[in-house]
């Protein structure tokens, strides 16, 4: 009796064997020890396309291809020598024929029987074409794409690369087969990867390898150069395996670079801009203070000093930018916060008799610097106006300076307590400087300006939170 097969009785003869042999799901051939076919099932007939009559006591190298059929006598004695379940061509590809000439991928699992008759073997047949191409379009996708791509296996062993890693890497993919994954990876790095790599297989999940870390590759001539890789578990009939899409980013840390020490100098650029506006406005504030002075006509020093408050404001919001390092944008109730002080300061002496109290949202807002002086300016006319017109021969009373939000839109006010505007006030027609001013900067911020009468005076400045497209202050 021949090693390893089994003894007992015949299953070419056991009516229940042939049943479930014809009824298999895959095709099934018998052949005798001298190779001739003895049994097939139905699934062997529709995969040959040949009927059991045509097959039954032929040569089973029928089913093999012209071009294997020659070796095949020679495979079929080598199994006979020691005949155990198996595999059939492990390391190999198998084609099987059928009855038009045509060739089909196949998979085929051996299994020894010894019956009344001799010696057996029964083959399992699976058609693989299905799965064979998927694998080729598999392939096709990895091999075009444009990443570097690299399939490892559990070891770590390479079993697949395409044509952008030999690009990439330098290494012909005959060099790169079968060899560890680590010679790709710097030597400096090579122990931490391998002890990653355990990690990912023990919990395979499509993520970015390294993330928080700086990751490098190895050239062939030992040169590194910083990567990003993409890790993807596949399944496999082999196992769970890992593709690993590589990309080159010594470019692109390169421009970042050069984005980075631009974004600086234009900083540093923009620090000395906004830091010499404000010394040169302070300086003419300065020089119309000192002008003032010099002035002997009341009115004409009072002009002076309004426009040296215009000067104070608009160099107020250089100075804020300055403080925030921030040249897009400002905190608006801290802005108004100063510039109130700002003024409350310059009337420190005639205006001793004035309460300024502020209103402010309890949450920050913020205000771009396109509008931020016209808005300052703004504040500087109503506030002024009021300190110098609203509470004559020294009179008390209080000026409240409000800022409030709703509806997408800011609203500023300026009110006080004091004598109020007088009966025949226009807005429309008023004469004043600084409220004309005040209906220029509502136009410029795309908002609107109004006046209400009553117990003292009510300004109020309304305009949008976000700025109309395309609308420049």
């Amino acid at each position: 009796m021949n090693k390893g097969v089994p003894a007992g009785i015949s299953p070419v003869e056991d009516d229940s064997f042939r049943k479930v042999v014809e009824w298999a799901p895959t095709a099934m051939v018998m052949v005798d020890e001298t190779g001739r076919i003895v049994l097939i099932n139905a699934m062997a007939e529709r995969i040959f396309g040949y009927s059991r009559e045509e097959l039954l006591g032929e040569p089973v190298e029928k089913l093999v291809p012209e071009r294997f059929a020659e070796n095949h006598p020679g495979y079929r004695a080598g199994y006979a020598v020691d005949p155990q379940p198996r595999p059939m061509g492990i390391g190999r590809e198998l084609y099987g024929r059928r009855r038009d000439g045509s060739e089909f991928p196949v998979e085929i699992g051996l299994k020894p029987l010894e019956t009344g008759g001799g010696f057996r073997v029964l083959a399992t047949i699976v058609d693989i074409t299905g799965r064979k191409r998927l694998e080729e379009r598999f392939r096709r996708v990895v091999e075009y794409a444009p990443n570097a791509m690299v399939m490892i296996d559990r070891d770590g062993l390479i079993v697949l690369v395409n044509a952008q890693t030999e690009q990439l890497f330098a290494y012909p993919r005959e060099v790169l087969i079968g060899q560890r994954v680590e010679m790709l990876v710097p030597e400096r790095l090579r122990a931490e990867h391998a002890r990653f790599r355990g990690g990912f297989f023990a919990s395979p999940q499509a993520r970015p390898m390294g993330v928080g870390r700086d990751l490098y590759a190895r050239r062939a001539d030992g040169s590194e150069f910083a990567v990003e890789i993409g890790l993807n578990p596949i399944d496999t009939e082999d196992g769970v395996m890992v593709l690993a899409s590589i990309v080159d980013i010594t470019e692109r840390l390169r421009q970042r670079e050069n984005l980075e020490n631009a974004l600086r100098e234009k900083t540093v650029l923009l620090n000395e801009v906004h830091h010499r506006v404000k010394n040169n406005l302070q300086v003419i504030s300065s020089l119309l203070n000192l002008q003032a002075a010099q002035a002997g006509d009341a009115s004409l020093r009072a002009m002076l000093t309004e426009s040296q408050g215009r000067v104070r404001a608009m160099a107020l919001t250089h100075q804020l930018l300055y403080e925030r390092k921030d040249y897009t944008r400002m905190d608006f109730g801290e802005y108004l916060d100063r510039l109130a002080q700002l003024l409350l300061g310059s009337y420190r002496e005639s205006g001793a008799h004035i309460v300024l109290r502020k209103i402010m949202p309890e949450e920050p807002q913020f205000l771009d610097f396109e509008r931020a002086i016209p808005c300052g300016l703004a504040v500087n006319e109503l506030v002024t106006n009021a300190f110098k017109h609203a509470f004559p021969d020294r009179r008390g009373g209080e000026v409240r300076l409000e800022l409030h939000v709703g509806d997408g839109e800011y609203e500023l006010v300026v009110a006080d307590d004091g004598v109020g505007l007088p009966e025949n006030f226009d807005p429309v027609n008023v004469n004043s400087l600084g409220l004309q001013l005040v209906a220029l900067f509502a136009e410029q911020l795309g908002g609107r300006f109004t006046v209400e009468h009553g117990q003292g005076a009510r300004f109020t400045l309304r305009f949008p939170c976000d700025p109309e497209p395309g609308r420049s202050s």
